[in-house]
Parts: C-alpha cells; sequence; structure tokens
C-alpha cells in the first residue's frame, strides 16, 4: 500500500504479532517431567506451542495436536488434526474422541501437559450426549450471528461439551498442567478455549437465561434445548495448573514499543462495532495503540469480520467528519483470519473510500449488509497476512497526521 503511514501501522502490528510468539511462550514457561507427558495442544497457535513442547521434551512419546487448516503442518512423533473455525466438522468431532481415548487409556498417574490457545472452542467439539456435531454447529452459528461476546459464547458451548468447562479433567489419569495463550480480553481462563483444563463459567441455567436474552433460544435445536433445560450439575473438578503465558495486553505493550511517540490505550476496545467505531474516530491527531474484541451482529448476508467491518466503519466516520490531514487505520486479528475470510482486517486511509466507490461498490450498502470484505477488497484496503501461527484477540493502529 503506497500511504506515507502504512510502514509504521505495518511494523506496529506485526510487533503485536511477534509478542505472542507461541513458541517462545511455551519454551519459556515449560515445567519438569518426571516421565514423559501425554501431550494435548489445541488451538490457532497450537503447532508453535508444539514445537517447543517437543523441543524442550526431546520428542514426543504420545501428542495430540488439533488446529486450523492454515496453521496445520506434519509434527514428528504427533496426531495432528486440521479442524474447522468457527463452526466445528466432523474432523474435529474425531480429534475430540481422539482426546478423550488417549485420556482414558493413559497409564495412572502419567502427567498431561495441555498447551491452549483460541480457537480451541470450535476446534475441539465433544458434545454430550445426546447432541450431534449438527446440534452444535447450529448453536455455533446462532452465537455468531447474534453478536454474542466471547466470554457468553464459552460459558453455553461449555454446558453442551464433554470436555470444555474442566471437562477435560474428569477424563484425566494423572497431573495436568495447561500452558495457555489468551486470547479473551481480561484473561479469563475460563474463556480461552472455553476452558477445557478450568471450572466453567456459568451453569444450565445461565446459559438459558443467556440465550433467551439473546432472543435465540426458541430456533435452537430441541435436543439442546433439551441438554440445557436439565437441573444444573454440582460438580467438583479436579485440580490443575494453569499457566498464562501470552495475552493481548503483552502485544499492545509490544505495539507501543515499536512506535516510542504513539499513546497506548490500556483499556481494550470492546462491546459492538457500532459502538466502537465511534470510539476511535474520536481519538485526537498522534499515534494511538489499542487492542481487543468487537462483536457484530449479522442481518445480511455478505462477507466480513469484525475488524474488516470496524475499519470500514472508521472510514465512514472519518469521511461525516470531514478529517483534514493524512490519516490511516489499521484494524487486524493477530490469528491472521477476520471471521471466515482470507483477511486479518483491513487498512483504510483518506483515499479508501473513494477507491471503492470508484470500483462500483457502495461502501454503506456493502456494510449494512455484513459484507465489509467486499468493500474493502475493491478498495485495495484488505489486510492480507496469512496464518500468523498464533492469536491473542484484535490489535488496532490509528495514525492521524
Amino acid at each position: 500500500m503506497d500511504h506515507p503511514f502504512y510502514a509504521d501501522a505495518l511494523k506496529a502490528f506485526q510487533a503485536g504479532v511477534a509478542a505472542a510468539d507461541p513458541y517462545k511462550a511455551v519454551a519459556d514457561h515449560m515445567p519438569m517431567f518426571e516421565q514423559p507427558p501425554l501431550v494435548i495442544a489445541v488451538g490457532k497457535a497450537a503447532i508453535r506451542m508444539a514445537h517447543a513442547a517437543r523441543d524442550a521434551l526431546g520428542g514426543f512419546a504420545d501428542a495430540i495436536i488439533v488446529t486450523n487448516p492454515e496453521n496445520a503442518t506434519d509434527v514428528a512423533g504427533a496426531t495432528v488434526f486440521a479442524a474447522a473455525h468457527p463452526v466445528p466438522d466432523s474432523i474435529g468431532m474425531a480429534a475430540g474422541q481422539a482426546v478423550i481415548d488417549a485420556l482414558q487409556t493413559a497409564s495412572p498417574g502419567r502427567p498431561v501437559l495441555c498447551l491452549i490457545s483460541g480457537g480451541g472452542s470450535a476446534l475441539l467439539p465433544a458434545p454430550v450426549a445426546p447432541l450431534t456435531l449438527a446440534d452444535k454447529a447450529a448453536v455455533n452459528e446462532a452465537l455468531l450471528a447474534s453478536g454474542a461476546d466471547i466470554v457468553t459464547m464459552n460459558m453455553v458451548r461449555q454446558q453442551l461439551s464433554d470436555l470444555k468447562g474442566g471437562g477435560l479433567l474428569r477424563h484425566a489419569q494423572g497431573p495436568v498442567t495447561a500452558l495457555i495463550l489468551s486470547d479473551v480480553i481480561g484473561d479469563d481462563l475460563r474463556a480461552i478455549a472455553s476452558g477445557p483444563t478450568v471450572g466453567p463459567i456459568g451453569s444450565r441455567s445461565s446459559a438459558r437465561e443467556a440465550l433467551r436474552a439473546m432472543g435465540v433460544w426458541d430456533g435452537l435445536p430441541a435436543s439442546v434445548i433439551g441438554v440445557l433445560s436439565q437441573p444444573d450439575l454440582d460438580t467438583e473438578w479436579p485440580d490443575a495448573t494453569n499457566v498464562l503465558v501470552g495475552s493481548n495486553a503483552i502485544s499492545v505493550a509490544a505495539m507501543a514499543r515499536a512506535l516510542p511517540d504513539a499513546t497506548r490505550h490500556h483499556a481494550p476496545l470492546e462491546g459492538n462495532v457500532t459502538e466502537a467505531a465511534p470510539w476511535v474516530a474520536a481519538l485526537p491527531s498522534g499515534t494511538h495503540v489499542f487492542g481487543g474484541e468487537t462483536t457484530v451482529t449479522l442481518t445480511g448476508t455478505g462477507k466480513g469480520g469484525r475488524n474488516q467491518d470496524l475499519a470500514l466503519r472508521v472510514a465512514l466516520l472519518a469521511e461525516a467528519q470531514d478529517w483534514q490531514g493524512p490519516w490511516l487505520y489499521l484494524q487486524g486479528g493477530t490469528d491472521g483470519r477476520d471471521g471466515p475470510t482470507d483477511a486479518a482486517g483491513g487498512v483504510v486511509h483518506g483515499g479508501t473510500l473513494a477507491a471503492i466507490r470508484a470500483a462500483g461498490v457502495d461502501p454503506l450498502a456493502a456494510l449494512n449488509n455484513n459484507d465489509a470484505y467486499t468493500a474493502l477488497k475493491a478498495g485495495d484496503a484488505l489486510l492480507m497476512t496469512g496464518g500468523t501461527g498464533t492469536n491473542v484477540a484484535d490489535i488496532g493502529v490509528l495514525i492521524r497526521g
């Protein structure tokens, strides 16, 4: 992109992604084991985390890795599953069963090392009986379309899973240690990958209340309603050692170091994109770096993601507010994938909307149809990085001259 601020914005984004390097995060926190552990790596950063564990252990005796296709590669000594995200598929279903089987057949007392990163909720479906994969997919689609935040989504998912919300611990034959790379703002370990090694966020009754409040309860499969209508469980969860090894806040700090003149915003950018975009547009002249994770309520039939939507909204607000002087806004997901697209996010500036319109696309109409991808692509404003191998939510850079 030919813009005077693009190089600095990209440098900051890349610094944020590098600060969430899963290999270093695991290597710096790797525990010692008296016997080879069973290794289970789940999430978008699973491959890099597994490489670090394998190098520290001198190889794998047994390992299962579950990640998304963009990041999947063969790892010596491990079985790798390339499962779908954000809506689970049959490969993820097989991976969930493989994890349960490995845990249950391990020798008594054998330690388990879990390497957990964002995306694990969808990548490792293990529906409780009598739910099917189609039931879980229907719930995921309803939650994604509702604009629910990640904590609410994972609270519901936990009540429908045999592995989430501490469920993994029930199958382990020995002590469990989890190294966790957080994609959740605030780093609630119960919400990261739906907390397989941590107790649940809520209960069946709280899941029912949330689904009703979002207006999606009546549209759920009858089997899901049946499970969530059962009495709450009163369960004590086995202990585990859970260690946070990377987070969004760490990445934002690295962005600030990459651009010493930048203002670092410690409060995360959250809420619906309709609320987040005005906050970004209200920032004064100068350089600003921030992190967070917004939500989008789907009402149209287009293609996009929360970062692309947010970038396009800010461009429209800048036009409406008649910003003077050069400016550029980069907003992207640290995993390199925004929603169900191949883009990490968007990079918009003062000429973006004109370029979109010149290509025959109405940016406002595209936005109203949840079609930010088409608009940004038309304006050469997509942030394309490919899979980064990590995931610590979203980061943004605004530079106003």
